[in-house]
């Protein structure tokens, strides 16, 4: 569904039992002053869409990952991006971030449930202002494929997906979220990308690189437990050329889980996974914006050789009380 954001037009009503989230989109997107999204955002909540974290913005992906790395991208570029995409937008403020931070003026949101993708797109129409004129185009379904009817090529395409395993057994089910589901799949894939659960990131660089315009950009946001190197070969065998655009860390968010998860997977034979001690990459990353450690971001990872933690040990170190982060990339992908 295509929509043209213009003064005269409202938006679908929303449900009055929905439940919302009310913040500050200038604290949130750390700009002094927002131009094109309301100064006060509010959003919708679907069941299966994650949400934005407002007690902690480090934490929250949008805030500390994906609007750092729109800022290099338009200091970077000689003409801001028209066209912007978004691949599992779960509730639709990165898309918002992309109107604010990168002059988006044709909006594309994607994710795998309707109501995700429905909710989504209320969100991106409640919080624009009239006068910044945006079209948004909204579908469900498999990564970029419901854009394809709107014919638009994109200057600018972002995914936040998840590391899966490509046999997953896991059945979608009431309370699941799309990024705890990857429906089975007929395309070739190659083994190192199965191996290192980067499935997802592989086919959406694959759909997007006929999606792109001729100096398109395609943002993959990987919790990098993965090496640098492994990622840049994803990028070429997706047919496109990588650079890191930004690189940083996080503790574990829902350590408990995720990482005893990756574990399993490493018992499996998967990975070797890298984790590190937050003090070490604290110390590894002091000082750094986001983009200087992009430029940097070989010289990073091989300072951080010796403090690597396999899942395996990291399961056990985490379990003795030892805080557990993970480093995460911004990874650029284009044509040439």
């Amino acid at each position: 569904m295509a929509t043209a954001l213009n003064p005269g037009r409202t938006s679908a009503p929303t449900p009055e039992a929905a439940p919302k989230l009310r913040f500050d989109a200038r604290r949130y997107l750390g700009t002094p002053a927002v131009r094109r999204i309301k100064d006060e955002v509010e959003i919708e909540l679907a069941d299966r869409a994650y949400l934005p974290d407002l007690n902690d913005l480090k934490r929250d992906w949008v805030a500390s990952v994906a609007a750092p790395a729109f800022r290099v991208l338009a200091r970077n570029r000689a003409t801001p991006p028209r066209a912007f995409a978004s691949i599992g937008t779960g509730s639709g403020v990165d898309a918002l971030a992309a109107i604010e931070l990168l002059g988006a003026e044709i909006v594309g949101i994607t994710d795998l449930f309707e109501e995700v993708v429905a909710t989504a797109a209320r969100n991106v129409r409640g919080n624009v202002r009239p006068e910044a004129g945006i079209t948004l185009h909204a579908g469900a379904g498999d990564l970029l494929i419901p854009l394809a009817p709107a014919g638009v090529k994109f200057d600018v395409i972002y995914e936040n997906l998840p590391n899966l395993p490509v046999d997953d057994s896991r059945k979608i089910e009431a309370d699941k979220t799309s990024a705890a589901f990857l429906a089975p799949r007929s395309e070739a894939i190659p083994v190192f990308i199965t191996d290192w659960l980067l499935t997802m990131h592989y086919l959406a660089l694959v759909q997007a690189r006929d999606a792109l315009t001729p100096d398109g950009v395609v943002l993959s946001t990987v919790g990098a437990r993965v090496p640098l190197d492994v990622l840049a070969q994803m990028s070429r065998a997706a047919g496109l050329v990588p650079r890191v655009l930004t690189y940083g860390w996080k503790v574990q968010a829902d350590a408990d889980d995720v990482i005893s998860t990756y574990a399993n997977w490493e018992r499996q034979g998967l990975g070797p996974f890298r984790f590190y001690a937050a003090d070490a990459l604290e110390a590894a990353f002091a000082n750094l914006d986001p983009g200087e450690a992009g430029a940097n971001a070989a010289t990073i990872e091989a300072s951080l050789a010796g403090e690597q933690l396999g899942a395996v040990a990291a399961w056990e170190a985490h379990r003795s009380g030892l805080r557990i982060g993970h480093t995460y990339v911004v990874l650029q992908s284009g044509l040439g």
